[in-house]
């Protein structure tokens, strides 16, 4: 017998759920706090706090979640850093703080300021707003957009060669999640250009995660509590982490008290683009820098840690709740493409995906192309049913002229991310972007399905018109990118996206996967596929994510990898369906068809109506019961607290018999303290007693090589 869970309550941080803002709307609204008779701004929404003291002048003195009463301020540091005509400067800034192990309130008043920094001037608070406009055209679990205070410091040099430039340090604090965003942005009211290299959007010297005596920092932990994201992140990981360009953890020299005998402790971070901004900002011209979300955890549970992060995308990229449900289809033979339109109709499916290799070919602009895909799009809607398809950006060559240029050997000789790709700032790339504007506009295509989306590469090129050289290449190809996916958002277009760019308006990346696993046996497509899933919602919402179902051969599968002739394969093609929209998850369900028999369409039909019953749930958190490893059962159960449906678990037996298993479920987090009613699929509910750590103990009989379902109430 096997019993297995989670530990549903972490003492440091609740006691009871009904003071966890993960489980209960947290109900204190965000305000701005003027103190210390006018010389500290309070910057709290009642879960996390942060003070900056403006004189004489302005600096971060305290950042406080106040949960658990952490301080993640041990040192005072200047608010942001500009390096303009090619020297440093300080934005804000206090000196005189001798002990950096720790900072005491008393010495604060001693501080100084200096005169080549930036000076703080003034300030204006209001409400927080929309970075870009946003259309939701889609089902979509949250459309309410973020709320909270904003807070700006506006800053000006006294120097004569920086005279007409003001620096502004924008902050927002969000309700009910302790969360705070932070960047810069730069105005030049002077009559001359000014050569921006590189813009720093903060600052922080943080209380180390370790002693460590000898070490270098790259192996030492980084403080594990203060999670930080931006939106510069890219590469293609489909990690967030391994996906960050910006976020950067340094040693601090100055802190001589500390452990490490070579004062080597990554207890500083700044946030900044590595390869820098490199523009020149002309008279009258606006520079916005990276922005960076700050998330102050309260445990060291992944668990949890991966609620908030989610919490942090539903809070504040509600977009990214958006969940379609479609099908990919490989064909744009108009009677094929409106085939599969009324079989979407016919079973519920809300999308269809032109494919890559269906023939779409979107940077075809002309009256023809267009025409033939807007009479496709027409039938669509007039169905009920979206369109929109596939076009593939990077990863590609062009030619000498409109790829990117290695700064090395001054050549497109395969020196970008995937070899050869072109510049985005090319006029190639400048046509791209406005052709599939043209072609997204006048087709009304609800989707664009972006095949390697910028993906940092920079290019020494000089006469490429969207860019001046090497070092502005890849700020300017960056906005470029953002700006289109905006565009896109606010004409309520869906992006799949294999790269992070949440944060700047994409939906949908891959949950993580290896192409050549869809050529594998069915068999292990069903395991390796839960593996999947299991591991791509740790940090991401199943909205967030979608997977692949080869109806049809791909990468060289063979009959044991497909579905199709479908009505072969039903039991196949009904638990790969389960597996996915059991988990909340779109998957790519890639071919010609979704059914070829009365019986295949029941089964899809049946499938996508239980979908859409429990859809409000499945499209809620998980919390990870059992990784599939093919030895025993495996499962997943969502949680949601606001709903009366509380929670729903999908349980998985790979093995070729039936078994029995005691297991236990954590039920912290659906919000229920003292009893549970629960029924296996459409039965009867049992009534549960809940144990003192939120969990429940019950007996499952899993089917052989299949799966069962539960909701608890």
């Amino acid at each position: 017998m096997l019993i297995v869970g989670l530990l549903a309550v972490n003492t440091t941080f609740a006691q009871t759920s009904a003071k966890d803002w993960l489980i209960q709307p947290f109900t204190q609204k965000s305000e701005i706090k003027v103190l210390k008779d006018g010389k500290l701004l309070e910057i709290t929404n009642g879960l996390i706090t942060r003070q900056i003291r403006i004189s004489p002048n302005a600096a971060t003195v305290s950042f406080k979640n106040l949960t658990t009463n952490e301080q993640f301020v041990r040192s005072v540091r200047p608010e942001a850093r500009v390096v303009i005509n090619g020297k440093a400067y300080n934005v804000g800034g206090l000196y005189g703080q001798k002990e950096h192990g720790y900072l005491l309130e008393e010495w604060i008043e001693k501080f100084t300021s200096q005169s080549e920094d930036f000076q703080y001037a003034r300030y204006e608070t209001g409400e927080v707003k929309p970075h870009f406009d946003w259309k939701s055209t889609t089902w979509t679990a949250n459309k309410n957009l973020p709320t909270g205070k904003s807070l700006v410091l506006f800053f000006k040099s006294g120097l004569p060669l920086l005279k007409g430039l003001e620096v502004a340090v924008h902050y927002e604090i969000f309700d009910g999640i302790p969360l705070l965003s932070k960047w810069v942005s730069i105005e030049n009211k002077s009559n001359s250009a000014f050569k921006l290299t590189q813009v720093v959007n903060e600052i922080l010297a943080t209380p180390e995660e370790e002693s460590a005596v000898v070490g270098k920092p790259e192996k030492m932990k980084k403080p594990q509590k203060l999670y930080i994201e931006n939106n510069y992140a890219y590469n293609n990981a489909m990690r967030y982490e391994l996906s960050d360009q910006a976020t950067h953890w340094k040693i601090d020299s100055s802190y001589t008290s500390q452990v490490n005998y070579n004062y080597e402790t990554p207890c500083v971070v700044e946030i900044y683009p590595t390869l820098g901004v490199g523009i020149d900002l002309a008279p009258d011209a606006h520079y916005k820098s990276i922005c960076s979300y700050e998330l102050l955890l309260d445990s060291y549970d992944r668990e949890r840690n991966g609620l908030a992060r989610r919490k942090m995308y539903r809070t504040i990229a509600p977009w990214t709740t958006q969940n379609p449900i479609f099908m990919h289809l490989i064909s744009t033979d108009p009677v094929k493409v409106k085939s599969i339109i009324d079989q979407c109709a016919e079973t519920g499916y809300e999308m269809v995906i032109l494919s890559f290799g269906s023939g779409l070919n979107m940077e075809d602009a002309s009256d023809d192309n267009i025409k033939k895909f807007k009479e496709l799009a027409d039938y669509a809607h007039s169905k009920g049913i979206k369109l929109g398809g596939y076009s593939l950006f990077s990863s590609r060559r062009i030619d000498d002229e409109n790829d990117v240029i290695d700064p090395v050997t001054g050549l497109p000789d395969k020196g970008a991310f995937f070899g050869n790709a072109p510049c985005l700032a090319s006029k190639w790339g400048i046509n791209y972007l406005n052709s599939l504007k043209k072609f997204i506009s006048e087709t009304g295509f609800d989707l664009l399905e972006h095949d390697g989306p910028y993906p940092g590469d920079v290019c020494a090129s000089t006469k490429h018109p969207g860019h001046k050289g090497l070092d502005d290449s890849q700020w300017v190809q960056m906005q470029m990118q953002k700006e289109f996916y905006q565009w896109l958002n606010a004409r309520g277009v869906y992006i799949n996206a294999p790269d992070w760019y949440f944060l700047d308006g994409s939906h949908k990346i891959a949950l993580g996967y290896r192409e050549v696993n869809f050529s594998l046996s069915r068999e292990q497509q069903k395991m390796l596929n839960r593996q999947n899933i299991f591991d791509g919602t740790w940090d991401k919402i199943p909205s967030m994510g979608w997977g692949f179902v080869p109806l049809t051969k791909y990468q060289g599968g063979g009959a044991e990898a497909v579905l199709e002739p479908l009505s072969e394969h039903l039991n196949d093609y009904k638990q790969l369906m389960m597996q996915y929209y059991g988990a909340g998850i779109q998957a790519c369900y890639r071919g010609p068809r979704l059914y070829d028999t009365e019986a295949t369409k029941k089964v899809v039909i049946e499938t996508i109506n239980w979908y859409k019953k429990y859809r409000d749930i499945l499209n809620t958190d998980i919390i990870h019961l059992r990784r599939p490893d093919g030895r025993d059962w495996d499962g997943i159960m969502h949680v949601n607290p606001s709903l009366t449906t509380k929670g729903l678990v999908m349980l998985y037996n790979p093995l070729k018999e039936a078994i029995t298993r005691k297991i236990r479920l954590p039920l912290y987090y659906t919000g229920l303290t003292k009893e549970a009613k629960v029924r296996t699929e459409n039965g009867k509910a049992t009534t549960y007693q809940l144990n003192r750590d939120y969990s429940i103990e019950l007996t499952i009989q899993l089917p052989a090589e299949g799966y069962t379902w539960l909701v608890i109430e």
